[in-house]
């Protein structure tokens, strides 16, 4: 079940009418649990039992890591929630992986295995509830957290049906309390919830779908083909539509949220407008990247014990962050990109750092500028469907070499200029703000007009019926 589908339309329907009835509290939350299980279910019933033993599993270890005192115990029980979860998420998404390379490996000296087809399904949001759900034990470990006292609401908080599978990767600290008290939704929380669904979805449905991916599907189709405009705009195109797809989604899951009366948060802060690496990273997927910061980066060391080690540090967490996307050689590369740009970063920082042109308004645009177009080359390595394809693309971007005939007509060229400007334009009008505070200048009539607009959009614009693009992850 997908935002952007007529049956969660009818879901999300139902789900406010009995959420907003004349039950106690305790019904609502018990409600709202068994509507997230259904809407999981709705991809693939069985895997409903990974999600409810990830939950008890962690709630039990939870439990006795409260209660236990000595170190090695509480090891121990840090491990079972470790090996359960990091060992079903290896099982499944890196299962095919490692048999691949290991297949590979033992060609190389000369061994011929042929191993059983893998034919393995990926549970959908399935690296999303393991983090959320591994966060929760890993607080308690460190004592940064009582475990919380109704299996409900912890139950309720993995399975929250609006995070659930693609995030915001949210945190048991900032959740967990919302459950304590009777929530509903305020007259101002339900309409900003709703325009806030109405702007996720013609980020998907509109730009994403119908204006940008049809153009990134054609370059990344036909690489060979490519020339250097074709390279570029179906590189942008693609850059444009995973950020409207994936921050779409979020804008759904905080908007779904809120009309039933809980906080989410922000995912992401406009990343397109942002000057530097460490900068985009504090805008791009903000939960994955705070969450590979606490448990990654700060355990490994973070800044502690020397540059050298912070930059070792910054790209063990970036290669790993990469391959958490995806089970192929293609996402470390990628990470490992966003890690080399890191360390690049913090070495110019060393020298540059205090220098007064750097707050220049023009310097600061054009840095912005050189990390939006570095960024869009990372993404190559994201969405070619090979190394090959990968080296190919980057190469025609890079040098102008390729094919001189366009494989990409010059409305589709237009057309991703004139959305990325606006895309572009939008982040840095927006950049040191947020939506809610622009949206709030605006009369009340020109929001209507606006929401009216959005809404006549997503019933005009012809496009394909698409999942969004971190389902796959």
């Amino acid at each position: 079940m997908v935002f952007n589908s007529l049956t969660f339309l009818v879901f999300f329907a139902i789900v406010l009418i009995v959420y907003h009835g004349p039950l106690s509290w305790t019904q609502r939350k018990f409600f709202l649990l068994v509507a997230s299980y259904l809407f999981y279910a709705a991809w693939n019933p069985p895997f409903v039992l990974l999600l409810m033993g990830s939950t008890v599993i962690d709630w039990l270890v939870a439990k006795r890591l409260a209660v236990t005192e000595r170190p090695a115990a509480r090891k121990a029980l840090l491990l079972i929630s470790l090996g359960f979860n990091l060992g079903v998420l290896g099982f499944f998404k890196y299962g095919g992986f490692l048999l691949d390379n290991f297949t590979r490996l033992m060609a190389q000296i000369g061994v011929q295995y042929q191993p059983p087809h893998w034919n393995i399904i990926l549970p959908i949001g399935i690296s999303f509830y393991t983090f959320l759900t591994l966060s929760y034990t890993i607080d308690v470990y460190r004592r940064e957290l009582q475990p919380g006292k109704s299996f409900l609401d912890f139950a309720f908080f993995v399975t929250f049906f609006p995070h659930l599978v693609a995030g915001p990767i949210l945190r048991a600290a900032d959740f967990l309390p919302q459950c304590v008290e009777p929530r509903k939704a305020t007259q101002d929380q339900l309409g900003w919830g709703l325009a806030l669904m109405v702007i996720g979805l013609f980020e998907k449905v509109v730009l994403a779908d119908a204006l940008m991916a049809p153009t990134a599907d054609h370059v990344y189709a036909a690489v060979s083909r490519a020339g250097f405009l074709d390279a570029w705009a179906g590189t942008l195109a693609f850059s444009g539509q995973i950020f409207l797809d994936f921050a779409g989604y979020s804008t759904c899951a905080i908007g779904a949220a809120l009309c039933l009366g809980f906080v989410l948060p922000d995912n992401f802060r406009f990343p397109y407008a942002a000057i530097g690496f460490s900068d985009f990273w504090r805008r791009w997927h903000i939960s994955l990247s705070t969450w590979l910061r606490d448990y990654l980066y700060i355990p490994l060391g973070g800044n502690r014990g020397g540059e050298l080690k912070a930059r070792r540090n910054l790209m063990l967490t970036m290669l790993l962050g990469g391959l958490w996307h995806g089970a192929s050689w293609r996402f470390v590369a990628w990470g490992g990109l966003h890690g080399s740009y890191l360390v690049l970063e913090r070495m110019a920082r060393r020298l540059w750092g205090g220098a007064a042109w750097l707050s220049l308004r023009a310097v600061r645009v054009g840095l912005g500028l050189l990390t939006f177009a570095t960024v869009c080359l990372t993404w190559v390595f994201f969405r070619a469907h090979s190394f090959g394809d990968a080296r190919v693309l980057l190469t025609t971007m890079l040098s102008g070499a390729g094919s001189d005939q366009l494989v990409l007509g010059a409305g589709n060229v237009l057309g991703v200029a004139a959305v990325t400007l606006f895309l572009l334009g939008a982040h840095w009008w927006m950049r040191d703000t947020s939506l809610e505070a622009r949206w709030e200048v605006i009369p009340w009539w020109g929001r209507s007009l606006v929401l009216a607009t959005l809404l006549l959009a997503l019933v005009l614009v012809p496009g394909e019926d698409r999942a969004f693009i971190y389902f796959q992850f």
